[in-house]
């Protein structure tokens, strides 16, 4: 069965081709590693490079998905540019089950030429293109990105918001939809929950799937996001970015002109800085700081309504006043606002009447304004 059914696999990737090689996966090497199991599970390995579609890898995975006797498919995308791994040295014990590999590391040497780092690309549609970030993860950042994002809408403003969280992709959670994005002709069409328009990369990949990527294919996603979906006409244009100061922040800011930076921290000072590095890095490659968004500030108490800083206080306060850019807003911290990313309603939707939306709402107005 085993043989038959890989034979199958191969007989539907052969029909997928690869746009920009005009090949098909299986000749040109792209879809390799097919591995199967007597109760129909397929796992395989798909070589993108750079400059490939992205969307390539979701069409593998439903050709394989469609072949008779397949039960569950995983593809495993790896950068086409990566260097093969060495063969690996005989073992002591033949029958022992072979040791997983690790993990592809940057390399420690420094390469002896690099590409010159790409013009970037103004993109009029889009209007105001803000990057919502943060030193660290866990402070809130998304939460505070989808909020932002709805409220905006909420007020009357087009607005549409991409998932530059290669690694974590969050929002197709928080905003309540997970569905693979239709196509029309050349360009994508957004997905839409809350009067907003999305994109992430989780909507192309399984939940499951680690994105083990290097720079090139983080600049060719966020790239093909900005140029190839069909946001139509917008005022705001918010991108999620991952913690940190890494490929995605880079990547965005060779891609296109970015307006302004939203910091988002937590009180702490740990937080704080982290967060000032994450700042200054926006600063250094000519990208304004609009302002620094505290979360978790304070607890409300159930009984008498006072703030408790569980966190410590005034870490916002001092972050905005060393970068010299406003505070615009103190978020509580508020279960409910955690349930709502969980189950994709937004606190400003969920509850608007709570102190929490109310700040979201109240810091959507300054970034308007």
């Amino acid at each position: 069965m085993t043989d038959t059914l890989t034979a199958r696999i191969d007989g539907a990737l052969q029909h997928i081709v690869n746009p920009r090689t005009g090949q098909d996966v299986v000749s040109s090497g792209q879809a390799r590693d097919v591995a199967t199991t007597t109760d129909g599970k397929v796992r395989l390995t798909l070589l993108l490079a750079a400059n490939d579609d992205a969307t390539l890898a979701r069409a593998v995975r439903q050709a394989v998905e469609r072949v008779d006797g397949v039960t569950d498919v995983r593809v495993d995308v790896k950068d086409a540019g990566e260097p093969a791994a060495p063969p690996a040295p005989p073992a002591a014990n033949a029958g022992a089950p072979p040791k997983r590999s690790a993990l592809p590391v940057m390399d420690a040497a420094p390469q002896a030429a690099r590409p010159s780092a790409p013009t970037p690309v103004l993109y009029p549609n889009l209007g105001r293109i803000i990057a919502v970030s943060s030193g660290k993860g866990g402070v809130g950042k998304s939460t505070t990105t989808v909020n932002l994002a709805v409220a905006l809408a909420q007020m009357g403003k087009k607005v549409g918001l991409m998932d530059a969280d290669i690694y974590g992709p969050n929002i197709p959670r928080m905003m309540g939809v997970d569905a693979p994005p239709p196509v029309d002709g050349e360009k994508i069409i957004p997905l839409e929950a809350h009067g907003v328009k999305l994109m992430s990369l989780g909507f192309l990949i399984e939940r499951d799937q680690p994105a083990i990527w290097r720079g090139p294919i983080v600049m060719k996603i966020i790239t093909q996001f900005l140029r190839d979906v069909a946001w139509g006409k917008l005022d705001y244009f918010l991108v999620d970015m991952p913690p940190g100061t890494g490929d995605a922040q880079l990547s965005l800011v060779q891609a296109t002109q970015v307006s302004g930076a939203i910091i988002v921290t937590t009180p702490q000072e740990v937080a704080v800085g982290d967060a000032l590095r994450g700042a200054k890095m926006f600063q250094r490659v000519g990208v304004p700081v609009l302002g620094v968004v505290e979360n978790m500030s304070y607890f409300e108490s159930p009984e008498t309504g006072k703030p408790m800083a569980i966190f410590g206080t005034g870490g916002g306060k001092r972050l905005a006043d060393e970068l010299e850019v406003p505070l615009l807003g103190e978020v509580p911290l508020y279960p409910p606002v955690l349930e709502g990313g969980d189950s994709g309603v937004p606190i400003v939707v969920a509850a608007p009447e709570t102190t929490a939306a109310r700040k979201f709402v109240e810091i959507a107005k300054r970034l308007d304004a």
